[in-house]
């Protein structure tokens, strides 16, 4: 009986919280401020009272100061936000309602690493309440919330999950750099132990969702649908990828057959590229971890990861390829790379494919000058060892790869692109990855063109 009242008193607080966090009773935290936990903390901000919380002091002070280093929502909205940025963790304890948004990469054998969401669940159990609840989004294979979150917030806490706090699971689709699909207008996935729980993790992201929600009918529904939507785009891009391989061997340009088969009404509009970040080319691994782990060995899924995988390899061949056509030395040729984030008009560095580029030039001893007005120099540095040069140190070159679809990038005329070159070479190598360029401008005498 007395279980019974406990269970029955939890479930009350629980269905209370959202009126209280409405009324400015209580508030969120966000425990990760990174590219999606900062945006979701400034967007909780602007209905109800929110504590910020990272590690990571030097990037709290920049908050504090009107800075984003993310540029997800831009400095001016960061100085007028009322989100309460800090690193101290004891100000989680001011919150009954957290949403942990820390990365999950993976290790250099591909495997999970959960050591972030880990060190996330520690901190957080040391500083929960009761009639707290606990949503995670970060992505992770199914089981991981309930196997592995609750029992360390519950050691850390010394409180009983389903009693003295509830979890729920509502996996992020914020998509970085894009000013689109931001998390307002992505329909939220939510899940929550149970009913109660599920009810409250709803209602409390529809009061910044436009899109609305969807209620996922368990918590592993929802772990399992996130952890599959980046690995179809995985797929379907590494097949792009493969039929971009052939087209080459055969001389056909891919662009122009895939311009010719989006015609069809039911094919699937995707392009060959470089496929890098935090999602992406990350998800598919917790995917086929966990299958690995229950006896089944993926075939598809891991096939995709490994011809993504070896693209920028591939990329790096074919400019030595067209090095040599072109009569060009290649240990001593000098190569610019233009643009070296994870993707288009994001300073975010971590897990860039454009470093395999990168490195497999430097096999072959071509140290290529790296330029980048939209990346996160430090963070380059830090990552990488590398120092970014300036569009105008673009001089003399042999050969240009324009590997990230920059805006800054997107207006480059023939002219400007003429003046990157060595005027005494007979031809210019020129890469555009992602075909920004209008390829029959440069199918002349003097370009040796090559796109994927």
């Amino acid at each position: 009986m007395n279980r019974y009242r406990a269970h029955q008193e939890g479930d009350q607080r629980i269905m209370n919280l959202y009126e209280k966090i409405v009324k400015g009773e209580e508030k969120i935290s966000l425990v990760g401020l990174g590219y999606v936990g900062m945006p979701i903390a400034v967007a909780f901000a602007r209905k109800v009272k929110v504590v910020g919380f990272d590690l990571n002091e030097e990037k709290i002070n920049l908050y504090k100061s009107g800075i984003d280093p993310t540029k997800e929502v831009g400095d001016e909205v960061i100085r007028s936000t009322a989100v309460e940025f800090t690193a101290d963790a004891s100000r989680l304890k001011e919150a009954k309602f957290h949403i942990v948004a820390v990365p999950t990469p993976v290790k250099s054998d591909h495997t999970p690493d959960l050591s972030p969401v880990e060190g996330a669940s520690h901190i957080l159990g040391q500083n929960l309440t009761k009639g707290s609840v606990v949503v995670f989004e970060s992505t992770v294979y199914p089981g991981v919330t309930e196997d592995i979150c609750v029992p360390i917030l519950e050691k850390e806490s010394g409180l009983k999950c389903g009693v003295d706090f509830k979890i729920g699971y509502s996996p992020e689709r914020i998509n970085p750099g894009d000013k689109v699909h931001r998390l307002e207008t992505i329909t939220k996935i939510v899940s929550g132990m149970d009913e109660e729980t599920l009810d409250t993790v709803a209602k409390v992201y529809e009061l910044v969702v436009e899109a609305g929600v969807y209620r996922a009918e368990s918590i592993k529904v929802a772990e399992a649908a996130k952890v599959i939507e980046n690995s179809q785009r995985d797929i379907n891009i590494a097949f792009m990828n493969e039929l971009s391989i052939i087209f080459h061997k055969m001389d056909i340009d891919t662009k122009a057959v895939l311009k010719a088969a989006g015609t069809k009404w039911n094919f699937l509009n995707f392009m060959p590229g470089l496929v890098g970040g935090h999602c992406i080319g990350v998800d598919p691994y917790y995917l086929t971890y966990k299958s690995e782990e229950l006896g089944y060995h993926s075939r598809i899924i891991l096939a995709g990861r490994r011809i993504n995988d070896e693209m920028g390899k591939y990329v790096a061949e074919s400019l030595v390829k067209n090095l040599i056509k072109a009569d060009i030395p290649v240990k001593t040729a000098k190569v610019a790379i233009l643009g070296f984030t994870f993707k288009e008009n994001c300073p975010d560095t971590r897990n860039t494919k454009v470093i395999d580029i990168y490195n497999e030039l430097g096999e072959y001893g071509i140290c290529p000058l790296v330029v980048d007005p939209a990346a996160d120099a430090e963070e380059a540095k830090r990552l990488y060892g590398l120092d970014f040069g300036r569009m105008e140190d673009i001089r003399e070159m042999d050969a240009v790869i324009i590997a990230v679809a920059h805006d800054a990038f997107l207006n480059l005329g023939k002219e400007e692109l003429n003046g990157f070159f060595k005027a005494e070479n007979a031809k210019k190598v020129l890469v555009d990855i992602k075909g920004l360029l209008n390829r029959d401008e440069y199918l002349t005498e003097d370009y040796l063109y090559w796109r994927l």
